[in-house]
């Protein structure tokens, strides 16, 4: 599956209909952003069961402040519209595809669990 360019018209729509989404927050003028382009997209064919898609922070300022991006690149990884993960800073493809395989062994309903008592403490 290529990769997708998210915006906001999209985004909320393809995080909603896909179980599995990794986003790459990034810029054209970000050197990292640039070196690490080739890593996401050589990953991403190898894992057809999950959305990779892109957003360009400097065409989508809202979906960036929405997020708090603050650095880039900053991978953010939804799964059932759950973010487990987000960090900033390009990976080596070896650490890339351990951080897709550990996410992908989540088991969401323990996050689920945890999210609702992690809230229920803060009431």
């Amino acid at each position: 599956m290529a990769v997708v360019e998210l915006n906001k018209d999209n985004f909320e729509q393809t995080i909603t209909d896909s179980p599995f989404v990794i986003v790459d927050f990034w810029a054209p003028w970000c050197g990292p952003c640039r070196s690490f382009a080739p890593v996401y997209d050589k990953v991403s064919a190898d894992h057809e069961d999950i959305v990779f898609a892109k957003v360009n922070t400097e065409d989508e300022q809202l979906l960036a402040a929405r997020f708090q991006i603050r650095s880039i690149p900053t991978l953010m990884i939804f799964r059932e519209q759950i973010i487990i993960f987000s960090q900033p800073g390009a990976l080596p493809e070896s650490a890339f595809r351990q951080l897709i395989e550990k996410a992908s062994e989540l088991d969401m309903d323990e996050v689920r669990r945890e999210i609702e008592a992690q809230q229920k403490g803060q009431a």
